[in-house]
């Protein structure tokens, strides 16, 4: 089952295989000059890419 998250007018959707490896995480959005994003701030990563948009746990 996918967990669905509903909160200030967003809604995220997690898939069930997913969900473990997102544990512990936040998920941000930021609204900039160069264009909007979901950032994930994952405590479990162990790298991550410059850009923040990969991660390896």
């Amino acid at each position: 089952d996918d967990l669905v998250i509903e909160r200030d007018g967003a809604t995220v959707v997690i898939d069930s295989t997913s969900l473990e490896f997102l544990n512990g995480s936040e998920i941000d959005f930021s609204d900039e000059l160069i264009g909007a994003a979901f950032k994930i701030n994952n405590p479990n990563a162990t790298s991550g890419c410059g850009c923040g948009t990969s991660f390896s746990i």
